[in-house]
């Protein structure tokens, strides 16, 4: 799975809902040092992020992983 494409829908998922960096960040009860790295790619977000951003957003996990044909 591309890293960078995971990255851009974490970021267009989070604005679709209305939410800053820093209000999903405080969701998610991460930093928002932490949330900025998951969408600019830089840092691979691990299972459990996943989980809780897909969570927080109204979608399945498999949303944000999945990968264009």
């Amino acid at each position: 799975m591309e890293k960078n494409a995971i990255a851009q829908r974490i970021r267009a998922f989070r604005k679709l809902k209305g939410y800053t960096q820093n209000e999903l960040a405080e969701k998610l009860d991460v930093s928002i040092a932490v949330l900025g790295s998951i969408e600019r790619g830089t840092r691979k977000p691990d299972p459990k992020i996943i989980l809780k951003i897909s969570d927080v957003l109204g979608i399945e996990p498999e949303e944000l992983s999945a990968v264009s044909r």
